[in-house]
């Protein structure tokens, strides 16, 4: 059995986009007619160079080859170019093909993924979703530079989910009332090519605001996840931290910028809460480098960038052995929720999964059978390979035409009007 063809396909999220503005699936098909369906989750150039991408790794180093060895793809690719060190491009790119292959292998041995990588530990995963307003309206709204709703000229912006902590607590108890036992909310404000920063009073307030507006709101029947993106020095984290941690979150995500260990593991060295870290982290060696620097303890790799399933059964396994708990990013399309399922089966360590809602709404119209989410839990398929088949009528009717990247930071230096940071355009784009 040879790997003998490759397609790929840009998929437009329509509105409200929860997962992003689009999906870039890649299906390869072996000599003797089973394909596999991978997601890449890439967001360093355009989508459709992306797609290109894919084709020409695949043709350099798949096609004509086993789907099963899988090892030796990925270090063909790796080392392509005289790389071989973690890049997100190209290992967003090998995610992708891994992952196909992946899928291959369970269809042609009849076996689910997680049954070829140990077996299954857990009957359901736990799953968290992001609060997202209840009118889906809310996210075609334009929206200044102060927040959703409001203006450049410093007018307060309009009430919203983002900024509103009673709005926030509201959509946090329906959340937990659909199953949802853990939520996450990012009111620190938006995020920037130039951090890290000190936060604003202002936000420092928010922030604490918010978070005790939830708690109040859910009690104990949730967890919270409190998320940045890398906005802060390690003291302006420490500051924050110090505002949140009456409240018990079960984590502090990316507190510091991603590159900065050490000041990383200031911050889990100074504050109770735990620290999460991992969406733009890729392969073993930078998991590794962060559990040496004792930077974080949960670990959280999205398999359509971390180099692919078995990269992500590593860090897992690296993660036992530094009592990390696995909580797998997923701000992307079904695909990658499939891959991370698969992960988190097999892992003893596994500690939540990252829901888009509960895999209804557009991710549920990509596949032939919707991933299966049944109160605030993930039920793994028992179908071989990833346990989903993309559903290519539905994929075609919806190409993705922009040339917007998938997630974008603000250009410009963090600027103060009114005591508000501004936030950026097109917020539902980027929650994460």
């Amino acid at each position: 059995m040879l790997i003998a063809d490759v397609e790929t396909f840009v998929v437009g999220n329509p509105p409200p986009r929860h997962g992003g503005r689009y999906f870039i699936f890649v299906k390869l098909t072996t000599d003797d007619g089973i394909d596999g369906i991978g997601e890449a989750y890439v967001a360093t150039v355009g989508p459709h160079l992306v797609a290109d991408m894919i084709v020409d790794v695949a043709e350099r180093h798949l096609v004509g080859h086993r789907p099963f060895d899988v090892e030796s793809f990925w270090r063909r690719a790796y080392g392509s170019g005289y790389a071989l060190r973690p890049d997100p491009t190209l290992c967003g790119v090998m995610s992708a093909l891994e992952m196909a292959c992946w899928d291959i292998v369970g269809k042609a041995t009849g076996r689910p993924v997680y049954d070829l990588l140990g077996g299954r530990v857990h009957e359901g995963l736990r799953s968290y979703t992001y609060l997202y307003p209840d009118d889906a309206d809310a996210y075609d709204t334009p929206l200044g530079s102060n927040g959703p709703g409001g203006s450049a000229s410093g007018e307060k912006p309009a009430p919203n989910l983002y900024t509103d902590p009673d709005l926030a607590a509201e959509a946090a108890v329906r959340a937990v009332e659909l199953g949802f036992t853990a939520v996450k909310f990012d009111p620190a404000g938006p995020y920037t090519v130039y951090d890290g920063r000190q936060p604003s009073l202002e936000r420092l307030d928010l922030s604490e605001r918010y978070t005790r507006a939830i708690r109040e709101a859910v009690g104990d029947r949730a967890d919270l996840l409190f998320g940045t993106h890398g906005q802060f020095t390690p003291s302006g984290a420490l500051r924050l931290a110090r505002r949140i941690e009456k409240y018990d979150p079960l984590w502090f995500e990316e507190p510091v910028p991603t590159d900065d260990l050490e000041g990383m593991a200031r911050v889990a060295a100074g504050t109770t809460i735990p620290v999460a870290t991992g969406e733009r982290l890729t392969t073993v060696t930078e998991f590794a480098a962060v559990l040496r620097a004792g930077a974080a303890s949960i670990l959280q790799p999205d398999l359509g960038r971390s180099g692919g399933i078995l990269q992500g059964k590593k860090i897992a396994s690296l993660g036992e052995v530094h009592q990390a708990l696995l909580a797998p990013h997923c701000y992307c399309g079904p695909v990658v929720a499939a891959a991370n399922i698969a992960l988190a089966t097999c892992s003893p360590n596994f500690l939540v999964l990252e829901s888009i809602d509960r895999f209804d709404g557009f991710h549920a119209e990509l596949l032939e059978t919707p991933i299966r989410w049944e109160d605030g839990m993930v039920v793994p398929s028992t179908e071989p390979g990833l346990g989903v088949v993309l559903d290519e009528a539905v994929a075609r009717a919806h190409p993705y035409t922009g040339d917007d990247l998938h997630l974008t930071p603000e250009e410009a230096p963090m600027g103060f009007a009114e005591g508000l940071d501004p936030a950026p355009t097109e917020w539902w784009d980027r929650p994460r």
